[in-house]
């Protein structure tokens, strides 16, 4: 019977262990993100669960507007036809709004003033979306894209200076060749069309720009590196196809049709890449990207494993943020050519001006390029790159915490006087400590304009608390150690009230699994390499139990005095309002057992307050009135029945006189 007690605790322990994690993770977690989002008056549309706002996102695509014609429009202004939930939004909930991905919790910013702030932060701290690594880990994986803080600044440090300007000169060579490449395909397509041809060009754009990156990265295994590339294309338009399914718990792990071959071709990167490796060990070393990487994966003091992901995350991210700034800034170039005749005969005339006739370009004629270096300018500015941010900063007029998601992009800034921007995560687990929760609390007192509050309180329900960790753990704002405790009175409730568990069993057999863990764990050092264990030294502080005998003693005294004053006959109201209290607690006393009872308390305690912080303004509008009707009736109760009882009567003529 005893053995099959244990088992049966241990599958509860596991399930309310399992329970804990999706509860937090799915619910609690996202909720407290968007709570301290709306005390600052920051609201958005409600998610769903495990979905979040997936299913309004892809009925917004759906029912936009397309045109007629097979071919996009030639306009700036691409934003709101890209991402037309996010101009719904925008206009429902104002330029700063919340939604979400899955049970990730994106904050949209739109406002000049936040989005300035946030692009001057240098902070390592406010670093890429943490999504990045787990949802996009088989396209981006742990290298200088996706990584933060002190990782990120050493792979910064190692990559950054083979991009400096210095560096890009001595790669003109081979960028002039792959430009040559390029041109001539343009120019055998127009002479075989009869001198006129309408070309796409942002594909002829990626395919020049990753073909300057292999031979950037990867020098004389140049035609390895191109078929790096292409599958690196094919991975890129794999994870493309899932981009609404990111943040949705679990989908990553599901082998889908996106999935195999997100991984067949993860798979093929890494080995073509680590090929690449081994021949350069065995040969004579270049002086390429590639070698620079290789070599401080040496100096690193990393493991083989871990060295070898240096490398591919790293030559993978090179891949990536290369080929695709290039190809995209260089299309928006051709695009405003395009667009403005004028600007296009300029930049014409300076090229045949500084280059003459049939003179390839040099660094140094790049550099007398003023026309063609404002037009790259004001591309970029235009239509400048999505950039990713990660965790919570001191922004000032918004704080950001736990599990947010960073990302700010601008093809809007131009054309609606506003920045498009997403959000993210924070995380150094709960970076809102209690001190900062207590900041949050005071700004909301001293701007708070509701003064009506439950019970008449000036303060914020959290200082009311304490304002301390035992108020975060009532309000569950740190949502693991709250759901430790709840999880574990739950437990002691269950053994005790349900299965009819002792309290003497339970300390015995605790003692037993404890010591014979311990036992074995210290006989069987020696034998599995392993040092024994250290148990700590426990003393309790005679402190301790004198301060609990006058905590005690006082509780006593109290209600000693408590009852002599309300036995007295001094205050028949008071007398009254005990009686009451009392025999409604027997009544509630008869319904369940005393540890039932303390139980039912103890939920009380960490669910009533939660849910009043998070309906504040409903519920002290309905108690404001429930009170003025209670007190409405007591006065009615105390003129017809109480004043005309001897004893209040004989009170209100002493009163009199």
């Amino acid at each position: 019977m005893e053995l099959v007690l244990l088992i049966s605790l241990a599958v509860v322990i596991t399930f309310l262990g399992l329970l804990e994690l999706l509860y937090s993770g799915l619910v609690l977690k996202p909720e407290r993100l968007r709570s301290v989002l709306r005390k600052q008056g920051i609201r958005g549309p409600s998610p769903s669960l495990l979905l979040g706002n997936i299913s309004e996102i892809r009925k917004s695509q759906s029912t936009t507007v397309k045109a007629s014609t097979n071919e996009p429009p030639v306009f700036h202004n691409c934003a709101a036809t890209l991402f037309p939930f996010f101009e719904q939004w925008r206009k429902q909930y104002g330029p700063v709004f919340v939604f979400s991905l899955g049970n990730t919790q994106i904050l949209y910013v739109s406002r000049a003033d936040v989005v300035r702030e946030i692009s001057t932060c240098t902070s390592l701290e406010f670093g890429k979306p943490s999504y990045q690594q787990k949802e996009l880990g088989s396209l981006l994986g742990q290298g200088i894209l996706t990584s933060n803080g002190k990782v990120w600044a050493h792979q910064r440090k190692i990559i950054a200076p083979e991009l400096y300007g210095d560096k890009v000169k001595g790669m003109m060579s081979l960028i002039i060749e792959s430009t040559t490449v390029l041109l001539n395909s343009w120019k055998s397509r127009i002479d075989k069309e009869g001198g006129v041809a309408e070309i796409k060009i942002d594909e002829g754009m990626r395919s020049f720009s990753g073909d300057v990156i292999s031979r950037a990265c990867f020098g004389s295994n140049y035609s390895e590196g191109a078929e790096i590339f292409s599958r690196l294309r094919a991975l890129q338009e794999a994870m493309s196809k899932k981009s609404l399914s990111t943040g949705i718990p679990g989908m990553r792990y599901i082998p889908t049709t996106n999935n195999r071959e997100a991984w067949v071709l993860e798979k093929d990167v890494r080995n073509l890449i680590l090929e690449i490796v081994k021949e350069r060990k065995e040969t004579a070393h270049e002086k390429d990207l590639l070698q620079m990487v290789l070599e401080s994966a040496k100096t690193s003091n990393l493991g083989q494993d871990a060295m070898d992901r240096f490398i591919v995350d790293n030559c993978k991210n090179i891949y990536l943020a290369g080929y695709e700034t290039t190809a995209v800034s260089a299309t928006w170039c051709l695009m405003l050519l395009a667009a403005n005749q004028e600007w296009q005969d300029r930049v014409r005339a300076e090229v045949l001006e500084v280059c003459g006739s049939g003179c390839l370009p040099d660094a140094d004629m790049l550099r007398k390029m003023k026309q063609a270096e404002l037009l790259k300018l004001e591309a970029q500015e235009m239509q400048a790159s999505a950039w990713y941010g990660k965790n919570s900063a001191a922004i000032p007029q918004l704080r950001v915490s736990g599990g947010k998601e960073v990302v700010m992009e601008d093809p809007m800034d131009r054309f609606d006087s506003q920045l498009l921007k997403e959000i993210e995560d924070h995380d150094n687990n709960e970076k809102f400590d209690s001190s900062s929760e207590t900041e949050i609390d005071e700004y909301i007192m001293l701007h708070s304009t509701h003064k009506n509050h439950l019970f008449g309180r000036q303060k914020p329900l959290h200082l009311v608390l304490g304002g301390e960790k035992h108020a975060n753990i009532i309000l569950w704002r740190n949502t693991q150690i709250s759901t430790r405790i709840f999880a574990g009175v739950t437990v002691t409730w269950f053994l005790f009230e349900c299965i009819g568990y002792h309290l003497l069993a339970l300390v015995c057999h605790f003692l037993i699994l404890s010591s014979t863990a311990v036992f074995l764990w210290s006989n069987l050092a020696s034998y599995i390499n392993v040092s024994p264990p250290k148990l700590p030294e426990v003393t309790l502080p005679d402190e301790l139990f004198v301060n609990f005998l006058l905590l005690l003693r006082g509780i006593i005294n109290h209600a000693f005095t408590s009852f002599q004053d309300v036995a007295s006959g001094k205050d028949l109201k008071k007398f009254l309002k005990v009686i009451a209290v009392l025999w409604v607690l027997s009544v509630i006393g008869s319904w369940f057992s005393f540890l039932t009872l303390l139980y039912l308390l103890f939920v009380m305690l960490m669910t009533a307050p939660m849910l009043y912080e998070k309906n504040e303004d409903a519920v002290d509008i309905y108690a404001e009135k429930l009170w003025l009707e209670v007190k409405k009736q007591s006065a009615v109760l105390n003129e017809n029945v109480l004043q005309k009882l001897p004893i209040f009567g004989s009170e209100k003529h002493h009163k009199q006189h």
